[in-house]
């Protein structure tokens, strides 16, 4: 569901029509170009997307007879449209906006050219159709690579994502993780409005970290590429210690990374992080620490190795 009045704040654009607070039902991250249908074909009208009149549309509408762009006008509005924006700058014949007006469809105009405008409106409506999700996490930058922390309540991760803040590295959310999928393998994760920027922290209570650290130490919104989930250290139990084998959590349909990583004194979890953020990256280049030794270890064995013709002297 998407608000006309956040669609419009949202891309920067001007209403022509009486002002409206009407929701609209659109589920598919598009828009309709209506060239064909100013034309007279209906078969496949996109008529639940927001209808985009660019340059070539608009110099179409211009040169019909009076008479007839009614006629067309009056089949083109009897569809259920959201809305119609003209891109350009470019105003609409006065007819155009007595027929949206009746219908109570807005419509807007872009001083973008249509191309940026059918970009920006593809990816806003995307972020807002996109399914979601909320999990109790931390999320921070580190290196350029979105880490998502969890782990049970009282296990540390608000005070490792603040001593990542302390190294350097920027949060985006503290406790409260809003999780979107933006495309079939990528998330996008952000704070809500409402604590964004905000971290509590035991026994101190609530900080404002943009406040303390600067605004170089908080991000609006990041990309999720890597889970480290945090877990009391259980004496007996296997973790790994070559890390030769990936392991994965799906969100969302998903599939992220993970590590499991065991929490006890003495160790220091920031920099397990920001070395597992590097390790992330350089897996994502094709180098692979477990493997190289994998590969050293047979280099070596097959030095070792006698033959055949060592083996025949005795």
């Amino acid at each position: 569901m998407i608000e006309a009045q956040e669609f419009q704040k949202a891309l920067g654009l001007r209403l022509l029509t009486p002002p409206t607070d009407a929701v609209w039902d659109i589920h598919a991250a598009d828009v309709n170009r209506p060239g064909m249908q100013f034309c007279g074909f209906y078969e496949y009208f996109a008529f639940e997307r927001p209808q985009v009149i660019g340059k070539v549309e608009m110099t179409y509408l211009n040169s019909m007879e009076p008479e007839a762009r009614t006629n067309m006008l009056r089949k083109y509005f009897s569809y259920d449209i959201p809305c119609v924006i003209c891109c350009r700058g470019m105003l609409p014949p006065p007819d155009l906006i007595t027929f949206a007006s009746e219908r109570n469809v807005p419509v807007y105009v872009s001083e973008n050219s249509t191309t940026k405008f059918v970009l920006d409106a593809i990816m806003y409506i995307n972020r807002k159709i996109a399914p979601r999700v909320t999990r109790h996490a931390e999320l921070v930058e580190v290196h350029g690579v979105g880490v998502l922390i969890t782990g049970d309540s009282g296990v540390g991760k608000s005070e490792t994502a603040l001593e990542l803040i302390k190294r350097g590295h920027a949060l985006v959310a503290d406790d409260v993780v809003d999780i979107c999928r933006v495309s079939e393998t990528r998330l996008i994760g952000e704070s809500p409005a409402m604590i964004r920027h905000f971290m509590e922290i035991r026994g101190m209570g609530i900080i404002d970290i943009r406040s303390m650290y600067g605004i170089s130490a908080v991000a609006l919104s990041k990309s999720i590429d890597l889970v480290i989930h945090l877990e009391q250290w259980v004496e007996g139990k296997e973790y790994d210690r070559l890390g030769d084998k990936d392991e994965y959590i799906t969100i969302l349909g998903v599939r992220i990374p993970q590590l499991i990583t065991p929490v006890r004194p003495g160790r220091n979890l920031a920099i397990i992080v920001e070395v597992a953020a590097r390790n992330y990256s350089l897996k994502r280049l094709g180098y692979n620490a477990a493997h190289e030794l994998d590969k050293r270890l047979s280099a070596m064995y097959d030095e070792r190795l006698p033959t055949e013709s060592t083996i025949n002297n005795y």
